[in-house]
């Protein structure tokens, strides 16, 4: 079995070889990068399977950093590390895309059964995720290609990230219908904890931003249950 790769960037040296250390000796493969800057470099060349990332940090912070990784890879799962811990700030993590959100001091053991509860989840085909996939299909005036990521509205196409086209697939096969929340969080995200249910609200005003093109096209809130593609 091929080992996890952890991309970890953190400008405490002494923490992040601690961190190296203990996560080497469970069986994972550690790269380390000191700054945002080199943490890109890094990330761009080592193909990581789970990214663990400081938020306040030289040349290039762990938001800016996390920003950068987002639009070239929706999928690869991200933990932010921080002294911080103020709603604001968790917030602001999670709607750049971040899937968790750990406080230090930590202890290694959360911070290992984290790491592998993210890896489980993105272990999983996306396109399996759901129960059925939309190969090609006509939504109002646009016209939605799963396979390519493409939405597209008379001239123009609409670029999909993997996320935002996993949820709209799962929007209009109950199209007309209530998607509940619950059960599209763990199709899409393996889990429907604050952080993945935070993630995936960004993701819904995303669409509806996407979708505006189209005013007989509406998502509505359905409170307290889900989600609800009106066409």
């Amino acid at each position: 079995m091929n080992k996890i790769k952890v991309l970890l960037v953190e400008d405490e040296s002494m923490l992040a070889m601690v961190v190296k250390e203990t996560l080497e000796m469970k069986g994972f493969e550690i790269e380390i990068a000191d700054n945002g800057v080199e943490g890109w470099v890094k990330f761009k060349n080592k193909q990581p399977d789970i990214c663990v990332v400081d938020i306040m940090m030289p040349r290039k912070d762990g938001f800016s950093l996390v920003e950068d990784i987002r639009k070239v890879d929706d999928l690869v799962p991200i933990i932010f590390l921080s002294a911080k811990s103020q709603t604001a700030d968790v917030i602001k993590g999670l709607e750049i895309g971040a899937d968790d959100y750990m406080k230090k001091p930590f202890s290694m053991e959360e911070l290992i059964l984290r790491i592998k509860k993210l890896i489980r989840r993105t272990s999983v085909d996306p396109i399996e995720s759901s129960s059925a996939t939309l190969i090609d299909n006509t939504i109002g005036k646009f016209q939605f290609n799963f396979k390519r990521l493409e939405l597209v509205h008379r001239n123009v196409t609409i670029n999909l990230s993997q996320r935002e086209a996993e949820l709209l697939n799962l929007l209009i096969i109950h199209k007309n219908q209530v998607l509940e929340r619950r059960m599209a969080l763990l199709k899409l995200w393996g889990d429907d904890n604050i952080f993945t249910a935070r993630s995936m609200d960004v993701y819904i005003t995303r669409l509806r931003k996407f979708l505006a093109l189209d005013s007989s096209i509406e998502i509505l809130n359905i409170r307290g249950i889900g989600f609800k593609l009106i066409d």
